[in-house]
């Protein structure tokens, strides 16, 4: 943890995004930023096969 920080600064960065994105907002912002950190570490290793849904998605997205 960098030192400039400390657990104060980092408790009141969180209460910030907490009251300014909602709790709702939050769990999808996170998914969102690690699925851009994911296919950045991708593009950057040279790996561009898509990687297989886990099965609780795959079976959200069947057909009905």
């Amino acid at each position: 943890m960098p030192e400039f920080i400390g657990m104060q600064g980092l408790i009141i960065v969180l209460v910030l995004a907490l009251v300014l994105f909602g709790p709702k907002r939050l769990p999808e912002m996170g998914r969102g930023l690690g699925k851009g950190m994911r296919e950045f570490k991708d593009s950057i290793t040279g790996n561009d096969a898509p990687q297989p849904l886990p099965a609780a998605v795959e079976a959200d997205q069947s057909p009905e």
